[in-house]
């Protein structure tokens, strides 16, 4: 690790510059070293405003500091028809158990692992460091072949989308893309979902904690794995914060308690590994609180024993706070967080194996009169999303007490595949060439951002190209470097061939 770049500086001789392709990693070493995560990609977004004019193009970063770069085409494709180039800019900030880090002000410490890169107790930002990292690289250089580029970089697009939601698409010429926010290099994508984001904002009718209540515990949801809300949302891996509304429920049922400060999850779209709450309650009840934990804990490592064993519920004596929620409040958050619909929630029928609609409960965090979710729903259908969203919004009706549904960011539609595209056709006989085998083409459940590209602007034909990725949107994320030299021979290829 370097320490924070920049703008205009490269990490040339960091913890992978002994790696290949370096003229790729460089840049990628290079983002590591800015920290980034949704809401927070000025920084970013203004290096590649710096990188963009020192090599001469023309760049211009809007207000959620999204940011597009023109360059010419070059060394025969001059008159070629523009290819936009897509990725974000912004990643998803998770640290692993007693990980102390600031994602605001500290770079991302890069280990290098055999074939994988990975991070020292946080998430990578491989999503999507290594698409952007191709676009830069691309960007940079002067004896690839390629028509003219226009790279759009969006940010918080973990965060609902909204960065692209709001992009002046007019500035745009190309009605062709290829976007670099895919997790493997054994596949082209060429369908996705569409999402929607929603908020739940729950009041806490706030009261002075009860005279008779001498005794508060810290409850807390530890030792999950978390995961992608798409990617892994059909291994049944627990959430955390219904976990935690779980555990409020089952003490509310039969003891007098409070609750107060519930936190838990890092974003919306990551399944969130762990939550807390203050519970509040009656000395003459605390043994009785700690029995009904216990045995939920049990209970939770039987049902979890494969996808997610090391779940454990944690009860700690602290302090009484001033203030906590009525206990009306207490029982509406429980139970509210509990029916959100969360997982799998319908398979596709047309695309056997693959989910059509999912929900993620991702989030919980305090606002002023109380606490706020956040939840993304995924679906191939865009009535579908619509359908679930009713349903919570229902859910909040019959809850009352003030609980309201809101959507955030940007409704994406999903992007249909198309068997007649002309750019998947090109980048398959390429891949054929280059990587010695026959791609899988996949229609994926996950949502990115192609579907409001071909709605907004309106492209007419768009691909993903993959890295091998695992583990996004978690400590544990990596990306193989082996697959990054397989797969930039790979989009030098392509590119060229799109005269």
């Amino acid at each position: 690790m370097l320490g924070k770049v920049t703008p205009g500086e490269l990490a040339s001789d960091g913890v992978l510059s002994n790696l290949e392709p370096k003229e790729v990693l460089v840049y990628f070493e290079t983002l590591a070293n800015i920290p980034r995560g949704s809401g927070n990609e000025e920084e970013a977004a203004n290096w590649v405003v710096a990188f963009a004019k020192k090599h001469g193009l023309e760049a211009v970063k809007d207000d959620m500091h999204c940011v597009l770069v023109k360059k010419p085409g070059q060394h025969g494709l001059e008159s070629a028809a523009p290819l936009i180039l897509h990725g974000h800019l912004d990643m998803v900030c998770e640290k692993g158990e007693g990980v102390e880090f600031d994602f605001i002000k500290q770079p991302i410490s890069l280990i290098v692992d055999g074939d994988y890169i990975t991070a020292d107790g946080t998430s990578l930002g491989a999503d999507n460091g290594i698409g952007v990292s191709y676009i830069l690289a691309l960007l940079a250089s002067s004896d690839i072949p390629h028509p003219p580029l226009e790279a759009v970089l969006t940010a918080m697009e973990e965060k609902g989308k909204v960065g692209a939601g709001q992009f002046d698409t007019t500035k745009l010429k190309g009605r062709r893309m290829i976007d670099f926010n895919w997790i493997t290099d054994k596949e082209i994508l060429a369908g996705c979902s569409g999402d929607v984001t929603f908020h739940v904002d729950i009041p806490a009718e706030w009261e002075a904690v009860p005279a008779n209540h001498g005794t508060a515990f810290s409850l807390r949801v530890r030792g999950l794995q978390g995961g992608h809300c798409e990617f892994d949302i059909q291994l049944e891996r627990a959430n955390a914060l219904q976990v935690l509304s779980r555990a409020i429920a089952d003490l509310a049922r039969v003891l007098d308690i409070r609750i107060e400060a519930p936190f838990g999850g890092a974003q919306n779209n990551a399944i969130p590994a762990d939550a807390e709450a203050i519970v509040t309650l009656p000395a003459a009840q605390a043994a009785q609180a700690k029995s009904i934990i216990e045995k939920l804990d049990e209970a939770l490592k039987h049902e979890y024993d494969l996808a997610d064993p090391k779940v454990r519920l944690e009860l700690e004596a602290t302090s009484l706070p001033s203030r906590a929620f009525s206990k009306a409040a207490t029982g509406r958050f429980a139970y509210v967080t509990s029916l959100i619909p969360t997982g799998v929630i319908s398979w596709n029928m047309h695309v056997p194996g693959r989910v059509a609609s999912s929900n993620n409960l991702g989030t919980v965090r305090s606002i002023e009169n109380g606490v706020r979710l956040a939840s993304t729903i995924t679906a191939a259908v865009t009535s579908k999303k619509h359908e679930i969203l009713d349903r919570v919004i229902s859910l909040a009706n019959l809850a009352g007490g003030g609980v309201k549904v809101e959507m955030f960011g940007l409704d994406a539609p999903e992007f249909p595949y198309r068997p007649d595209s002309e750019l998947l056709a090109t980048a398959t006989k390429v891949y054929r060439t280059v990587m010695n085998s026959e791609p899988n083409v996949e229609v994926s459940q996950c949502s990115l951002e192609l579907g409001m590209f071909s709605r907004r602007v309106p492209v007419a034909d768009i691909i993903s190209i993959g890295t091998e990725l695992q583990a996004l949107h978690s400590p544990a994320e990596k990306v193989n470097h082996t697959s990054v030299a397989r797969v930039w021979p790979y989009v030098q290829k392509v590119v060229a061939q799109l005269a």
